[in-house]
């Protein structure tokens, strides 16, 4: 099954919602740590309430969570080949991103020359896959 361009879109869109939504689950649950509990199962259902009660952690996971549901929606109608580097290669680039502009730390100047130049072989790479598989489509059918 060859790649069209709405179903990687819809890939892409899929990235950006898991790997955009990333950063700021990480700082949303950032006062996870002040929870103590006496036994394993008061702590689990005290973080749980921690949490989902806590609208700045809701909003990115029901996000993420959107993205789950598209990326189902999305294989039926993407090779699976394709699906998977696309979404996860580009969801560390999106996390990347937000993250940086959320202000985290990537790690100095030399490292972030490393990333930028990860974010471009990553995103050539994503380029041939998605270029082949749509070059998949226009050979005409080998004959028996």
């Amino acid at each position: 099954m060859a790649a069209s361009l709405g179903p990687v879109l819809a890939l892409v869109l899929v990235a950006a919602l898991w790997g955009g939504t990333q950063p700021l689950l990480k700082r949303a649950s950032a006062g996870l740590q002040q929870v103590h509990e006496r036994t394993w199962a008061r702590q689990l259902l005290q973080e749980m309430k921690t949490l989902f009660l806590n609208t700045e952690y809701l909003m990115p996971f029901l996000l993420n969570q959107c993205g789950s549901l598209l990326y189902y929606f999305t294989l039926a109608a993407t090779d699976l080949t394709l699906a998977v580097p696309i979404c996860n290669s580009l969801a560390i680039i999106f996390t990347l991103i937000v993250g940086k502009v959320l202000g985290e730390d990537v790690g100095g100047k030399r490292k972030s020359g490393y990333a930028v130049a990860g974010m471009v072989l990553t995103i050539a790479g994503i380029a041939l896959c998605v270029t082949s598989s749509v070059s998949k489509t226009q050979e005409p059918p080998p004959a028996f």
